[in-house]
């Protein structure tokens, strides 16, 4: 598996992803592009096995860039066909020492990061296995469901 930055080229096969991964959501290949154009708050990262896109990262500056930074994992997403196979653990711990060192070069640290996902969401496990990220609110009727908003503080990976 390849993990790499994620580029304007990548926007018609990293779109397909996203419209596997999230059914209800539209316009995938915009969603993508405004968060690619959006450098450096939004950090965007592909997973490429054999050369195909399998799941993307992005990652998102919150408030402001502050001394002190909380980052949110703002959308992560592997295709079906290829769950349970580590990959999106590895988007995670893979392009977190990049974010990092991009906070490094802006004068920044990590603080603490943060996620929102469905409250029935197994990803929470892996939030937890990967970042230490822990439920700290759930939001009601948010977008399709319960939402729970988890933060990961003292980060290690």
């Amino acid at each position: 598996m390849n993990i790499r930055h994620m580029e304007i080229k990548d926007l018609p096969k990293a779109s397909l992803v996203h419209k596997e991964a999230f059914i209800r959501q539209q316009y995938s290949s915009e969603w993508l592009e405004c968060n690619i154009n959006a450098y450096p708050r939004m950090l965007s990262f592909i997973a490429e096995v054999d050369d195909s896109i399998v799941g993307y990262i992005i990652w998102n500056q919150k408030s402001g860039f502050r001394p002190e930074a909380v980052i949110e994992l703002e959308q992560i997403a592997v295709l079906p066909s290829h769950h349970a196979q580590g990959i999106g653990g590895s988007l995670i711990e893979e392009t977190l020492p990049f974010v990092k060192y991009q906070l490094t070069k802006q004068g920044s640290v990590l603080k603490h990061i943060t996620v929102t996902t469905r409250a029935d969401n197994h990803a929470q496990k892996l939030y937890r296995n990967t970042l230490g990220a822990e439920v700290e609110a759930t939001i009601s009727n948010l977008y399709s469901a319960d939402e729970v908003f988890m933060v990961a503080r003292d980060v290690t990976v």
